[in-house]
């Protein structure tokens, strides 16, 4: 039985009752009323149910897809803006003892190479990062009791908020390891992470199992229930993510929805992210082997419509995708991207000989961080390297209370120039600087208060005289 509220996660993520969603939308594709009645409801940016947000997806009316683009564009701007938080991914280490049969660092893959980062790495990769000019990142990490305990976890936390290189600092970092338990989540909430990140994969119970072969994770309902423990440690930022192309997409597109109903009905706060990759080619990994690819045109609606249908969270699309679809992404809804990303151990600080690679997948996007922000400012995006809200303590409910107001701009916008400042003072490029200066004068005047807008001044003038970390 479907029940949206309830912790089991075989009735919050109830397999009938997406059946029954697919069916209604699949009935009412061609529907044109029924389209036109749930995108005026969507205008409202309240979002949508996971069932006319599987009807949207369905929709084959092509005048109503344009309107959905244009739509999801609309919501978009209004709750965004123009801005683009960045961040780096760091692995620590790539030991696991799960069967996952789409991720290369499955246990029985013994010719991987498998390396786990000594507190004396750690610092080494995030110096690189530092160089680079990133201030948020997001620990990976593969789930091995003995080689990844979450002592590990935490020192490695406590160590990365201890660098300081020039005028470096990794000032957020987020979390994706694997499955934990309440005492553990708060040990995370104690060590000061932002969000706690973990991706269901698919919500197809039997399908899920069947990708799952072997491990821990084999168990479906520990690890689609994590988000409630998470919340239930304190951690009141999560971040929900499928893997498309592991089941139908359909499917996992209800799942994820319904996923983000129950935590907003459970807890009051929906998810904080939402991530979106498809499989990539990988060491033991060809994605041909699966049969569920999704294309870059139902990829590009599922980004519009789960921007419709959620439209208080944030969307990441990772070094995964390529220049291209990134840019499509970024116009339908997408607000977080990864940047100049290594998905190896220990990628940052030094280059890994061929014979002893250890990514997790294939990155599509390759180049530097720092040409990533020359195109986002060329795009007119403003990159934003800003953590304030985690550390203002605009987190969880707080922060989704001015997101769904659109008051969440009056600190945003202020707060990427500011970071984007820093990033031009201390890594930029001669040519990215100059359409930095150029983006920062035409957005200091959509700044629409004047005392914000004095005081923003105030602070760009104290980071080029030197010093750091304003925020508001």
């Amino acid at each position: 039985m479907y029940d949206v509220k309830s912790k089991r996660a075989e009735e919050f993520i109830s397999h009938e009752e997406i059946l029954e969603s697919l069916k209604w939308a699949k009935a009412n594709k061609s529907n044109d009323q029924l389209i036109r009645s749930v995108l005026e409801k969507a205008r409202q940016m309240k979002g949508v149910s996971h069932r006319e947000g599987a009807l949207l997806l369905e929709c084959d009316i092509e005048e109503l897809n344009q309107e959905i683009y244009r739509l999801a564009r609309e919501i978009k701007q209004k709750l965004y803006g123009n801005r683009i938080v960045m961040f780096a991914p760091l692995y620590l280490s790539n030991y696991c003892v799960n069967g996952c049969v789409y991720c290369p660092y499955h246990y029985q893959n013994k010719h991987i190479c498998r390396k786990k980062l000594t507190q004396e790495d750690i610092k080494k990769e995030v110096i690189a990062l530092q160089d680079m000019g990133h201030k948020r990142l997001a620990l990976e990490a593969g789930e091995d009791p003995v080689n990844n305990p979450l002592e590990y976890i935490l020192e490695s936390i406590e160590t990365i908020y201890s660098i300081r290189h020039k005028n470096g600092a990794i000032r957020r970092v987020n979390v994706n390891i694997a499955a934990a338990t309440v005492e553990d989540y708060h040990k995370l909430k104690e060590a000061g992470i932002g969000t706690y990140i973990l991706f269901q994969e698919t919500y197809h119970k039997n399908n899920y199992e069947t990708m799952h072969p072997k491990g821990p994770k084999h168990d479906y309902a520990w690890h689609t229930e994590a988000m409630d423990r998470a919340m239930e440690g304190g951690i009141d930022d999560v971040g929900l993510g499928v893997l498309f192309g592991l089941n139908l997409y359909r499917y996992d597109f209800v799942g994820l929805l319904m996923h983000a109903e129950h935590l907003e009905e459970a807890f009051g706060v929906g998810p904080h992210t939402i991530s979106v990759p498809r499989i990539r080619p990988a060491d033991d990994i060809d994605p041909d082997d699966f049969t569920n690819a999704v294309s870059d045109e139902i990829f590009e609606k599922i980004v519009a419509v789960l921007r419709i249908a959620v439209p208080y969270t944030g969307m990441i699309m990772s070094t995964r995708e390529s220049q291209k679809t990134r840019e499509k992404g970024l116009e339908l809804g997408v607000t977080q991207i990864s940047g100049g990303s290594k998905t190896s151990v220990g990628g940052y600080a030094e280059q890994e000989p061929d014979d002893e690679r250890s990514d997790q997948f294939d990155v599509e996007d390759r180049r530097t961080l720092d040409e990533i922000v020359g195109w986002l400012l060329k795009l007119g995006y403003i990159p934003s390297f800003c953590t304030a809200c985690y550390r203002e303590g605009r987190t969880g409910d707080r922060f989704m209370s001015l997101v769904k107001s659109g008051q969440i701009a009056n600190c945003c916008q202020p707060n990427a120039l500011l970071t984007l400042r820093e990033y031009m003072e201390d890594y930029a490029s001669p040519d990215t600087r100059l359409h930095g200066e150029r983006l920062i004068q035409k957005e200091m005047g959509h700044i629409p208060h004047e005392k914000v807008r004095r005081l923003t001044s105030h602070y760009l003038q104290k980071i080029e005289a030197g010093e750091r970390d304003f925020r508001f």
